[in-house]
């Protein structure tokens, strides 16, 4: 029985344009609505699949401010059954702080006799994209960690995690506990039913105040890259065009020369 712990962050919604924060420290969510991140909505199904697989239960945690209840809920919608909350201001936590809170949780949840063998999580943040909390909380339990794999599996005790890297496919094979950050891309994450939305609205989330207090993202402000230059070409109008519209298609490699 594997009883997994999936880790999620609310974040803004990249489907419009991003704005920064005026302190140029954070995204600017106000007018884009906010999500959870798809690398997140992945480890949500991995870990609902794995719970599943081996009698287990899969639990959802986050640190956030009160509107971070939203995406608690739609963990618990499509298939978690519990959900701690960590109410804090999320822009004043760096990976280093949320790493420490996140092994509180687990800590603690294994003292009151629900242990966690496997903390599943993004393999970055899509707001901020430290690339740090997994392997920060791993050092924090001293457990072994992989990052970066979209496919995870449990059976005797072990973990297999596999994913594309530099070189090809890679396989891992970790002994439980262990933590894991999932790209997306590696299962179909469900989304949430009514009936499922019902449910989770009856559910009790756990709300607990941080172990300590932050130290901060020591990050110096956020940058936004330009816009990538565009160009149009004018290849002709009506039949006279299509000499060199065969030419681009050559070119381009879509026909034979």
């Amino acid at each position: 029985m594997t009883n997994p712990l999936i880790c999620i962050k609310r974040v803004v919604d990249a489907s419009s344009e991003v704005v920064l924060t005026e302190d140029a420290q954070g995204v600017d969510g106000r007018y884009a609505g906010f999500t959870t991140s798809a690398h997140e909505e992945c480890a949500v199904e991995i870990g609902v699949q794995v719970a599943s697989a081996t009698g287990g239960t899969a639990s959802v945690v986050t640190l956030g401010d009160a509107d971070a209840v939203e995406q608690l809920r739609s963990a618990l919608a499509v298939g978690c059954t519990a959900a701690t909350h960590v109410v804090a201001d999320p822009q004043t936590f760096g990976p280093a702080d949320v790493a420490r809170e996140l092994a509180a949780v687990v800590r603690d949840h294994e003292q009151a006799g629900t242990p966690h063998d496997l903390v599943l999580l993004g393999n970055d943040a899509a707001d901020s994209g430290d690339f740090q909390v997994g392997i920060r909380l791993a050092y924090e339990l001293g457990w072994p960690v992989v990052n970066g794999v979209s496919k995870v599996s449990v059976a005797d005790g072990e973990v297999t995690a596999s994913g594309d890297g530099p070189d090809g496919h890679e396989t891992y094979r970790l002994p439980l506990p262990a933590v894991v950050t999932v790209l997306e891309g590696g299962v179909e994450p469900r989304y949430p039913t009514v009936p499922g939305r019902m449910k989770a609205k009856k559910v009790e989330i756990e709300e607990r105040t941080p172990v300590s207090d932050p130290a901060g993202p020591s990050r110096v402000r956020l940058v936004l890259p330009p816009p990538s230059p565009s160009s149009v070409q004018v290849l002709g109008e009506g039949a006279a065009a299509a000499p060199a519209v065969v030419d681009l298609l050559e070119e381009l490699g879509v026909l034979a020369r």
